[in-house]
């Protein structure tokens, strides 16, 4: 799909993006991964192919993500969610949320957006136990 229909869903608190921990994998170097909900609505926009896709700044590269791909439903309503996996090399900053609708869209009502890290950092942890 192409990305200039992109539209900004949400931006993550760098709060929230320094609270995840950042693993070492054999094929992908360090990732950081985020649980990602996005319950949203584009009126006048039934069974329109979109994909919510995440999109962050390592160091000086711009990087995105796919999260999820899917239809509307009748009255343009759609819930995108899954796992987003971050490569990093630097540092994570200005994580967004964006739709990638496969035509343009005029309005999107975001009704609810979550992106919460599926694991904690490990000082999190330790506060967490105590």
């Amino acid at each position: 799909m192409p990305q200039l229909h992109d539209k900004l869903i949400g931006s993550v608190p760098s709060r929230i993006v320094e609270q995840a921990a950042i693993a070492l994998t054999t094929y992908d170097g360090r990732v950081t991964e985020f649980n990602v909900a996005s319950w949203l609505q584009l009126q006048g926009h039934a069974g329109l192919a979109v994909s919510l896709v995440a999109k962050y700044r390592d160091g000086q590269q711009h990087r995105e993500a796919a999260i999820d791909h899917g239809r509307t439903d009748g009255a343009g309503k759609i819930l995108l969610s899954g796992i987003a996996r971050l490569p990093v090399r630097h540092k994570i900053e200005d994580l967004q949320v964006h739709l990638r609708p496969a035509a343009a869209v005029a309005a999107i009502t975001v009704e609810e957006l979550f992106v919460h890290p599926v694991e904690p950092a490990a000082a999190e942890m330790n506060a967490i136990q105590a």
